[in-house]
């Protein structure tokens, strides 16, 4: 049974080592099923905790410590598992598992070797102190990793709010970007978000754990702004098939691909080449509306709503499902054209459009292209001219 407990151990040191480093080390996408199970556990325990909160910035601020939290218990399940295999290990020499476990416990925890009373194996030992001094340390410098990424990931979402407004909205960004006269700057906004999306497919399959990092602002979200994001380069290209910029079409592509690299990631199946006329979540008639809000600010449609329609539905159903699912999966905030969300009260929430506003006063349009913030939406300063 000694030995029995050895060849175990072995196999669970073997095991905790094989995952700290394709977790921590190794640079590209792999499914490791315990460090899935350890951050699935965290993200339901706080999301059952979240789900007490009646309003959506309370559930977020019980939500934000979801993404350090699952760093920690994946560190303090690593060195868990590297006792208890160096502990089994110990057993032919230690002469029970008990004396094993405290051994190992004593080494793995401290600075250098520590001796517990007792017969033991000095050169296990020394590799159960290796042990925890390597984990600690790769773990030390993957903070730096992971919170480079998450700050490259969140200036691009910040400046998202002046161009989508918050929550972000796909046709808000045409519509905001025609009243202040700047629609030739899409294209290098959506070359920007091209570049985004690609660094985000690299860096959130590489650290899933990242996707539990809520951005700082309740109302901004990585999800939801690719989706207004990825519904302004549709529309743009079904209403304005021979101006909309190439960068569109480019934002896109990479936009879904970086979803559907995520999905892969995290285990989720999803329609590789789904038919252009398959159907999604937002209706025709919500599109017609978004669509008449443009022609009313002067936004150089070529097409009607009718027959941008289809070309519109042909892009979304590349990207709607899995990142409907994101959205529920990390509790994004209820705004337009964002699907579903099982564990919120909120409804859906639109965007507020502050009034534009020229020196002395004057409101530049009319106040109904200006509708009043929804409740539960943190009031916005005016933007002046």
């Amino acid at each position: 049974m000694r030995w029995l407990a050895f060849a175990l151990g072995l196999w669970l040191v073997a095991f905790s080592a094989s995952n700290l480093v394709f977790a921590l080390v190794l640079p590209r996408p792999t499914r490791q099923r315990l460090v899935q199970l350890v951050t699935r556990s965290v993200r339901l325990a706080f999301v059952g905790v979240a789900r007490l909160a009646r309003s959506y910035e309370t559930k977020d601020r019980l939500l934000g410590p979801v993404g350090p939290v699952a760093l920690l218990v994946q560190l303090a399940v690593f060195l868990g598992l590297f006792v208890v295999g160096y502990g089994l290990s110990l057993t032919p020499w230690s002469g029970s598992p008990g004396l094993g476990l405290r051994q190992a416990g004593a080494s793995l925890f401290s600075v250098g070797l520590a001796h517990v009373p007792g017969p033991t194996n000095e050169v296990l030992v020394s590799f159960v102190a290796a042990t925890g001094a390597i984990t600690i340390a790769l773990q030390i410098a993957y903070l730096p990793a992971i919170y480079s990424s998450f700050n490259r990931r969140e200036a691009l979402v910040t400046m998202l709010e002046s161009r989508a407004g918050s929550p972000a909205w796909g046709p808000e960004i045409l519509l905001r970007h025609q009243l202040v006269g700047i629609t030739d700057a899409l294209a290098g906004f959506y070359a920007s978000w091209e570049q985004w999306s690609a660094e985000l497919s690299e860096s959130h399959t590489t650290y899933p754990v990242l996707l539990l990092f809520r951005s700082p602002d309740p109302w901004f979200s990585w999800v939801t702004s690719l989706i207004a994001v990825l519904d302004a380069a549709a529309m743009h290209l079904a209403l304005c098939p021979d101006t909309a910029p190439s960068e569109a079409r480019l934002c896109l592509r990479m936009g879904f691909s970086a979803l559907r690299r995520i999905g892969t990631t995290l285990g989720w199946g999803y329609e590789a080449d789904p038919l252009p006329d398959s159907p999604i979540d937002v209706s025709e008639a919500d599109f017609a509306e978004a669509v008449s809000q443009l022609v009313a600010v002067g936004f150089p449609v070529q097409r009607p709503a009718s027959e941008a329609w289809p070309h519109f539905r042909g892009w979304r159903v590349n990207y709607e499902s899995l990142a409907y699912r994101a959205a529920d999966r990390f509790v994004a905030p209820p705004s337009p054209w964002s699907g579903p969300r099982r564990h919120l009260r909120t409804l859906e929430v639109s965007p507020y459009r502050p009034p534009h506003r020229s020196p002395g006063g004057r409101l530049v349009q009319q106040d109904h292209l200006y509708p009043r913030p929804s409740a539960g939406v943190p009031q916005r300063p005016p933007e002046a001219e």
